[in-house]
């Protein structure tokens, strides 16, 4: 009885928004009467473990309190996060397919030839979460803060090396922005993953990583690598002692691993905004919260109003990055 108070009071909010005659909105909605009365697929494009991943795991029981349905997780990885997001362009535009992202969404197609528009061919749902990156560096460099790193960079230009677990990736573009606000000189060296990435910096035969917190974090605690600076403009509580970036030596440097959900294009509203409230309602779970900032992530939501505004945003930043960078989509 809550549940379906829940969703008519939705779709009645719905109906506020998108004015009109009557009986054209009675049958633009009307497909969502009974809405939802199968189960549901988000698919993940990346492996599980990830950030997305670990998020939309982390809301399916919230998830399937307020929709009463089986809310599935189908990982498909591949092509940087192409082949999932291909599936979610094409499904039916029922509100049964969701795509759970990163955003690598906006990254695609400046690095490669998209079967799909990044913009036209989905449907925004809500902004996720936001995460840090962490600056880190081999305990053997002789670098020990930011400002020390851009030092040595600006004077061995060319030499120096940032590892990334991938061209294209969110760790990759979070590299050039380094590079590019501050004005140095150095190399992208792209891994095939994370994990890799971590193991030459921990080995020294890279110079810099900018990783995701989770990833890392422990890593920095046990010694074995050294964290010079957090991404966001606010320093993160799970590592309080570790300085913005901003804070030393690149000012107003932020930039954030976020995640975002989407449907297809042509979804109804109704659909959209149904979604949007079940979310938010999922992630403001007290243990949801906790769980999420141990890892370094906070909930984020938004409207899908305002992820349009974010992935346009984005897009436009990251074009400027490419191009800098050289990067061309293959």
């Amino acid at each position: 009885m809550a549940t379906r108070s829940f969703l008519t009071a939705l779709f009645a909010a719905a109906g506020c928004l998108f004015p009109g005659p009557p009986g054209a909105l009675a049958q633009k909605e009307a497909p969502a009467a009974d809405y939802p009365n199968r189960p549901i697929r988000i698919v993940v494009p990346f492996t599980p473990g990830g950030q997305p991943d670990i998020y939309t795991r982390l809301i399916i029981p919230g998830l399937v309190e307020s929709f009463k349905q089986q809310v599935i997780v189908d990982n498909r990885p591949g092509a940087g996060g192409m082949i999932g997001s291909r599936i979610v362009a094409e499904a039916a535009p029922d509100g049964y397919t969701l795509l759970s992202v990163s955003s690598a969404h906006s990254i695609g197609p400046f690095v490669q030839k998209l079967p799909y528009d990044t913009q036209k061919d989905f449907a925004g749902i809500t902004r996720t979460y936001s995460a840090a990156f962490l600056l880190v560096a081999p305990m053997t460099l002789s670098a020990r803060t930011v400002k020390d790193l851009i030092a040595l960079a600006k004077a061995k230009p060319g030499q120096l090396n940032f590892a990334s677990a991938g061209t294209g990736s969110g760790t990759h573009f979070a590299g050039e922005m380094l590079k590019y606000s501050a004005g140095i000189d150095v190399v992208h060296v792209p891994y095939r993953g994370i994990p890799e990435s971590l193991t030459d910096i921990t080995a020294g035969r890279v110079q810099f990583f900018m990783a995701p917190i989770g990833s890392s974090a422990q890593l920095v605690r046990d010694g074995r690598i050294r964290g010079l600076g957090v991404s966001t403009a606010k320093r993160v509580p799970a590592l309080a002692d570790i300085p913005t970036i901003a804070e030393s030596g690149v000012p107003g440097f932020d930039w954030d691993a976020w995640g975002s959900m989407f449907m297809p294009a042509k979804t109804p509203r109704a659909i959209i905004n149904l979604w949007n409230q079940g979310v938010r309602r999922a992630v403001s779970a007290p243990d949801v919260q906790v769980r999420l900032r141990a890892i370094g992530m906070e909930a984020a939501p938004s409207s899908p109003k305002e992820l349009d505004a974010l992935v346009k945003e984005q897009m436009a930043l990251i074009g400027k990055l490419a191009k800098a960078a050289g990067l061309k989509p293959q």
